[in-house]
């Protein structure tokens, strides 16, 4: 599991990295996977856009999951 908020993506260069998945303004697929950050800042990933929305669904109800 990566730090709070984090998921995994691919740059186009193959290389893995995570991302803060709090910070996510938007997705477009151009068609290659944009991710806008609330800063502003663009990365390019080799994911689609549905896989970096289920990640990110994933993380969300990581969050909100209650001990049973």
């Amino acid at each position: 599991m990566h730090g709070p908020g984090m998921i995994k993506v691919t740059r186009l260069n193959g290389k893995e990295f995570v991302l803060n998945a709090e910070l996510i303004q938007f997705l477009e697929e151009t068609p290659d996977t944009v991710i806008t950050l609330l800063n502003h800042e663009k990365v390019v990933v080799k994911e689609s856009v549905d896989e970096v929305v289920q990640r990110v669904i994933a993380y969300s109800r990581s969050i909100r999951a209650f001990p049973t």
